[in-house]
Parts: structure tokens; C-alpha cells; sequence
């Protein structure tokens, strides 16, 4: 069994000894982890440090960090999910399985048909939300890399961003499909619509913005499906996954 993971955003040194953030202390009081247990800590900067958890209390915990490791788990791939906001717990799961897969930029958008309405105090509480699930994830997945979870945007505008990215959206009838993709691709900007499609305005958008209409099977799937399908398709032909 690996060493349990934790994020803190602090500067880590070796042999150094270090007061843990809340999450962290919150996290070791719930394994029950005792002074002594071995654990593994990042923070996003790359690599990790093995450490020593030297006191333990109810409400702060000590570490001794004993080394480091240069450790690189990132995807050749860069891919950046533009992922309009779903319903319910979609969007948090598309998040959390999106960068266990490895996506290192993930940006929530609004569409026309969306059918989800938020306010901007809500916004940034979901904000904060989503930034945890994302650290959560590299914990438990061996990230040493927090990808960016950017703040929400309209459709349009996040379409409209010049970068220098393959642009890719999904579409049931398109003439492209993932492995018929060119083959030196290192940057991906894929959108994936909401539960009832991008309307034909949309549409139109992404073509007039250079976007490559892509197939991934004869089956219409669920927004949270479709992202994660595709990012696993994109991750073995262009990245890492086997």
C-alpha cells in the first residue's frame, strides 16, 4: 500500500519540520494516522517530499521532511477542457475524472442551453469547490501538477481565445474522428456542450473559429461521458495512456 498523499501549498524543504495546512491536518485526523506514519506531500510546484508526520493533534499536525522525489506524471499532451456546467454532481465528476486523466486546464462555460443558473456569489463558492476536487484528484492519482481550473466564461468567449491549439468539439455526423487526427499534436482545446447540444448558432461559431468537428462512435452520449471519453481517446493516441 503507497504512503497516503497530501497537498500544501507551503514551501518545502528537506529536513525541514512544518506545520500542515487545514486540509492536510483534516485529512491525516480522518485516516487516523498516528506520529510516525510515513506520507507523501507536493506542493504543485513538481516532485514530491517523503516526510514524517512527528505530532499529531486534534487540530494541527508536524511533518519532518526526510526527501525528495523528482517525480513527472504530466501527459506530453497538453489539453485544456472547455466544459460547459452541467447539472447536479456532473460537473464536479467531470472535473475530478478529467484530471486523474490528465488534463492540465479545465475551464467551466455557459451556453445558450445550459439550463443551469448561478449567481456570482454561488459562482465563486462552485469556484473554490471545483479547485478542491482538482487537488483532491491529484492526490489520489499521483499529479504533482494542480491543473488550472480557470473562472467561468461564456461560450463565446472562451471559443474565441487565440492560442495555438488543435480546436476540437464533438459532433455525431462530423468527418474526423480522433484517430484520423494528423499526428504531431501536442496541444488540445476541446469543447464539450451541454446536456442538449450546442444550439446552431453555436455551432456555426466553432466553425467560423476554426474548430474541428469530431467523431467519437455512432452512440449520442451524456455531456460527463462525452468529455471523458474523448480526453481518454485524445490521452492514447497524443499521450500517455497506454
Amino acid at each position: 500500500m503507497s504512503n497516503p498523499r497530501f497537498y500544501d501549498p507551503q514551501q518545502l524543504l528537506v529536513s525541514s519540520e512544518i506545520l500542515l495546512g487545514d486540509d492536510a491536518t483534516q485529512h491525516i485526523r480522518v485516516l487516523r494516522l498516528k506520529v510516525g506514519a510515513e506520507i507523501i506531500l507536493f506542493n504543485g510546484s513538481g516532485g514530491q517530499y517523503l516526510a514524517i508526520l512527528s505530532e499529531v493533534q486534534k487540530r494541527s499536525c508536524m511533518a519532518l521532511i526526510k526527501g525528495f522525489q523528482e517525480t513527472d506524471n504530466e501527459s506530453p499532451l497538453h489539453l485544456h477542457l472547455g466544459q460547459v456546467i452541467s447539472r447536479g454532481d456532473r460537473m464536479e465528476f467531470v472535473i475530478q475524472k478529467a484530471v486523474e486523466l490528465g488534463v492540465n486546464e479545465i475551464t467551466p462555460l455557459m451556453s445558450e442551453r445550459c439550463g443551469v443558473k448561478i449567481n456570482a456569489e454561488r459562482m465563486l463558492k462552485k469556484q473554490q469547490q471545483w479547485h478542491k476536487i482538482a487537488i483532491a484528484a491529484c492526490e489520489q492519482s499521483g499529479r504533482n501538477i494542480i491543473p488550472t481550473i480557470h473562472p467561468t466564461q461564456s461560450l463565446q468567449a472562451w471559443c474565441e481565445c487565440q492560442e495555438s491549439a488543435i480546436k476540437l468539439t464533438l459532433h455525431p455526423r462530423a468527418n474526423y474522428s480522433i484517430n484520423t487526427l494528423a499526428n504531431d499534436i501536442n496541444k488540445v482545446r476541446l469543447l464539450i456542450g451541454p446536456e442538449g447540444g450546442l444550439s446552431d448558432d453555436e455551432i456555426a461559431l466553432t466553425k467560423t473559429l476554426n474548430f474541428t468537428e469530431t467523431l467519437l462512435g455512432p452512440r449520442i452520449l451524456r455531456t460527463e461521458t462525452a468529455a471523458l471519453t474523448a480526453i481518454t481517446a485524445l490521452q492514447c493516441r497524443f499521450g500517455d495512456l497506454a
